[in-house]
C-alpha cells in the first residue's frame, strides 16, 4: 500500500487562504508546476529558497509514493523590468552591458543555476520547459484570448482587457485584491502608454527596432508577454487542470493573478487546484539587494569568499538551516544562524552515522512506532520542516542513550529508527552526510594548517612572495585563506 493512502497531508492553499486536504485531481498523480528563474545573472540566494522549498516538497511527494510530474520552467526570452510593461528587456540589457548575445547571457547563467542546484542536491524535475521553446503554443493562447474577446490589439500589440474579464471571471481571487479598489488607487495612464486602463497587461509586445530578442506573429515581430509563457508551458505539460502551481510570494500579484485570467479567459476554468507560496530570505534582519551591499551568493557562502561571513558553510549546513523554518515564513540568515545550524547539522549526522553499530536488546525503552508517526505528521501538516526536525532530534537523543547503554532498543525497532531517520534526512530534507569524509577532512586541515604556519613566519620575515605564493597557489587548488585580527582561517570550494 502506497503511504498517501493512510498518511493524509494538508497544505495551505493560498487561493482559499486555509489549509486543505491535499487530494489530487488524478489519484495516485501529481503535476506540480513551479516558476523558474530568468536567467540574466547568478541565482539569488533568496531565489534558492524558494526552490529548495519545492524540492523538498517534490521529495516528499515522491515518498509518499505519488508519481509527480515536476515542471520548472527557465525564462530565457527576457521580459520587461517594470511589471507595468515598461523599461528595458532584463536578457537583453545584460547581453547589451556585457556585448555578447542574449543566448550567451542564457546559457551562463542557466548553467550557473543547475550548478548551484546540485551543490544544494536538487532533484532535477521531471521537465524543464524554456520560454523561447513555446513562442508558438504563446501565441496560440493569444488567440484564444483574442477570439474570446478578454484583449484586443493595438499598434501591433496585444493586452488582456482586464476589466472585461472581471465581468465575466474574478480578477484579483488569489491575492484578494479587488479591481474596483486597483483603479481607484491607480493614477491616470501617462500619455504614451498605449493600454485602455493601467491594470492591463501585455499578452504580447511589439518589438521596437533596437529590441534584440524578437519573433514573428500575427500581430507583427515581438515578443510575448512574461504572464503568458507559464500558463502555455503548465498547461501543454500538465493540462488544463493540475494539482499544484508554487512560487515565490512576491509572485503572487499581479504573475500568478495574471495566470489565473489568462487560462480562465482561453479555457474557461480555472487552472489551479492548490497554489503555494514560499516566502523570502532577508539578510541581517533586512531585505536583500545588491543595491545597498546586502546581498550574498550561493557560492560566496559556500567558498568563504565575502564580508558578512565568519567562515564558509556547506551547502549541506545551508540547506539544514533553510530546512528549520517553515517554507511559507520569513527567514533570516546572519553568521550566528548559520553557526547554529552547522552544530545542529554536525549533531544529526554524527547520531546517523553511528546507527548501524547500536547495539539493541530485547525491548525498547521508547516508543518507535509513535515516534515514527510524529515525523509524519509533521510533514503532513503542510510540509512543517522545524517540526520534523525537532522531532528528529528527539531520536537522537534517544539514539545517544542507547549508545551509552541508558537506554534499549530491539533489533525490529532498530530497523524502523534506521530506515525513518534515513528517509526524513536524506530522501526528504535532502541532506547530505559530509561526515563521511572526516577523516579526510582532519589530514587537509592538518596540512592547510601547516601551511599557514609557514606563510605566518613568512610574513613576520617580511618575505612577501613566499606568504603570496603559498595563499595563491592554495587558491589555485580551491582552498580560500581569510586574514582576520583573529588569525587566518580557511575554507575549501565544494
Amino acid at each position: 500500500m502506497q503511504l498517501y493512502k493512510t498518511q493524509h497531508l494538508k497544505v495551505y492553499n493560498s487561493l482559499s487562504s486555509t489549509k486543505e486536504l491535499f487530494e489530487p485531481i488524478n489519484e495516485g498523480h501529481v503535476g506540480m508546476y513551479v516558476c523558474g528563474p530568468t536567467v540574466y545573472s547568478n541565482v539569488h540566494l533568496g531565489n534558492c529558497r524558494t526552490f529548495m522549498s519545492f524540492d523538498m516538497i517534490f521529495r516528499y511527494l515522491r515518498h509518499l509514493g505519488y508519481k509527480v510530474r515536476y515542471v520548472r520552467n527557465i525564462t530565457d526570452a527576457g521580459h520587461l523590468e517594470d511589471d507595468a510593461d515598461q523599461g528595458e528587456d532584463k536578457i537583453a540589457k545584460k547581453a547589451r552591458l556585457e556585448q555578447i548575445e542574449p543566448m550567451e547571457v542564457v546559457q551562463r547563467y542557466t548553467v550557473d543555476f543547475h550548478n548551484i542546484l546540485q551543490k544544494f542536491n536538487f532533484l532535477p524535475p521531471s521537465i524543464e520547459p524554456t520560454a523561447t521553446g513555446h513562442i508558438i503554443e504563446q501565441i496560440e493562447i493569444i488567440k484564444e484570448i483574442l477570439d474570446k474577446g478578454y484583449a484586443y490589439e493595438i499598434n501591433d500589440s496585444v493586452y488582456f482587457d482586464v476589466k472585461k474579464f472581471n465581468e465575466d471571471y474574478e480578477y484579483g481571487k488569489l491575492s484578494g485584491r479587488k479591481l474596483e479598489d486597483m483603479i481607484s488607487n491607480t493614477r491616470e495612464l501617462a500619455a504614451q502608454d498605449e493600454k485602455k486602463n493601467p491594470q492591463d497587461f501585455a499578452l504580447w509586445k511589439k518589438a521596437e527596432p533596437q529590441h534584440i530578442m524578437r519573433w514573428p506573429s500575427p500581430w507583427g515581430d515581438g515578443f510575448p508577454g512574461w504572464h503568458l509563457e507559464c500558463t502555455a508551458m503548465s498547461t501543454k505539460y500538465l493540462g488544463e487542470n493540475f494539482d499544484i502551481h508554487g512560487g515565490g510570494m512576491d509572485l503572487k500579484f499581479p504573475h500568478h493573478e495574471c495566470e489565473i485570467a489568462q487560462a480562465e479567459a482561453s479555457n474557461g476554468h480555472s487552472p489551479v487546484k492548490y497554489w503555494l507560496h514560499a516566502n523570502m530570505l532577508t539578510l541581517n534582519g533586512k531585505k536583500m539587494a545588491k543595491s545597498t551591499g546586502n546581498n550574498i551568493l550561493p557560492n560566496e557562502i559556500f567558498t568563504g569568499n565575502n564580508s558578512i561571513l565568519s567562515k564558509a558553510f556547506s551547502p549541506s549546513v545551508v540547506r539544514f538551516f533553510m530546512m528549520q523554518a517553515h517554507y511559507t515564513s520569513i527567514l533570516d540568515l546572519s553568521n550566528e544562524a548559520l553557526l547554529a545550524s552547522e552544530k545542529g547539522y554536525q549533531r544529526l549526522m554524527e547520531a546517523i552515522t553511528g546507527l548501524d553499530g547500536l547495539n539493541t536488546g530485547a525491548n525498547s525503552d521508547f516508543d518507535i512506532k509513535e515516534w515514527r508517526q510524529k515525523c509524519y505528521d509533521a510533514m503532513n501538516d503542510d510540509f512543517n520542516t522545524p517540526i520534523l526536525i525537532a522531532n528528529l532530534f528527539e531520536g537522537v537523543k534517544h539514539i545517544n542513550l542507547i549508545k551509552e547503554g541508558k537506554e534499549q532498543l530491539s533489533e525490529e525497532d532498530k530497523k524502523i529508527l534506521i530506515e525513518t531517520m534515513n528517509s526524513f534526512v536524506f530522501d526528504v530534507l535532502g541532506l547530505e552526510n559530509k561526515n563521511d569524509s572526516g577523516k579526510d577532512s582532519e589530514k587537509l586541515s592538518g596540512v592547510v594548517e601547516l601551511l599557514i604556519e609557514l606563510r605566518n613566519e613568512a610574513r613576520a620575515n617580511k618575505d612577501f612572495g613566499t606568504s603570496d605564493k603559498i595563499r595563491d597557489q592554495l587558491a589555485a587548488l580551491g582552498v580560500q585563506l581569510k586574514d582576520s585580527k583573529e588569525g587566518t582561517t580557511f575554507s575549501v570550494s565544494s
